[in-house]
């Protein structure tokens, strides 16, 4: 009998703990605002407490990944033990490392992030299209094997972001045709399928997600600037899908592990409203 889709994981656990996605974003200004020392054992405790703190309040946490590549091996090995006790707690981590490459190279990153075994293994990862759809295939089959899932960009917060993404190619502009070939991934998927795509919360994106059938990951909620409105303004109909994250909203009040709850709560409950 096949394990659950990542979809299928990913809508119980929003069912069950409500649409939110907490960032794990050890920047070192937040480490020292937590008291911790801006190395490998501050990260390692600012990271596992993290997990402890919301294990069973959100439907998924995100680990940046630079901010533990920035500690070298050590740094990798925290990232490492976090993913195991998010997953061992029964909590999805979708992994933010935002990869994207042709070929064997992409293979190689597909082994890492979505290979069963693989210590950096997630329930889902970030992927960069922007050298051709295409070329993530690797990691396209290789989430599909593992039942896994993926988050392809598609129009970022950044507005630097706008100069590749709205350019328009054959008619459509880039960001659609991301999307577009999403939907192809997930037709006749159900509950609904797992490569979703990436679409700041914080401006209107102007694309069409009607036939997406799959899940939308919407960075810039709280710090950035956007708000629980904004989302049902710049989705709309999509909302249901959509897996609103935040991390400097929740963060910023750690390292209480209480205060990390309450502040996750009251962002499920202005997304509730």
């Amino acid at each position: 009998m096949l394990a659950p889709s990542f979809a299928a994981r990913l809508a119980a656990a929003m069912a069950a703990r409500g649409a939110l996605c907490v960032g794990i974003d050890p920047h070192p200004r937040l480490l020292r605002a937590w008291g911790l020392p801006a190395d490998a054992t501050g990260l390692e405790r600012f990271a596992l407490s993290t997990v402890d703190a919301l294990v069973g309040s959100v439907a998924a946490l995100k680990p940046q990944s630079a901010f533990f590549e920035a500690y070298g091996s050590r740094g990798v090995a925290v990232l490492e033990r976090t993913i195991a006790a998010a997953r061992d707690a029964g909590v999805l981590v979708v992994l933010d490392v935002k990869r994207g490459d042709i070929g064997s190279t992409m293979a190689a990153y597909a082994a890492a992030y979505l290979t069963e075994g693989s210590p950096l293994a997630a329930d889902a990862v970030t992927l960069s299209p922007y050298l051709g759809f295409e070329s993530l295939r690797p990691a396209l089959d290789a989430a599909a094997e593992s039942r896994r899932g993926v988050f392809v960009l598609a129009r970022t917060s950044n507005p630097d972001g706008v100069a590749v993404q709205a350019a328009v190619h054959s008619g459509r502009v880039v960001a659609q045709s991301i999307v577009d070939s999403a939907t192809a991934e997930n037709r006749g998927a159900a509950p609904f399928g797992s490569v979703g795509v990436v679409i700041g919360a914080t401006a209107a994106h102007g694309l069409d997600l009607g036939a997406l059938n799959g899940p939308v990951l919407a960075p810039g909620l709280g710090a950035q600037g956007a708000t629980a409105g904004d989302l049902r303004d710049v989705f709309g109909d999509a909302l249901p899908l959509v897996l609103p994250s935040t991390s400097r909203e929740v963060l910023r009040h750690g390292p209480d592990p209480d205060a990390l709850r309450a502040a996750a709560a009251a962002v499920l409950a202005d997304l509730a409203r």
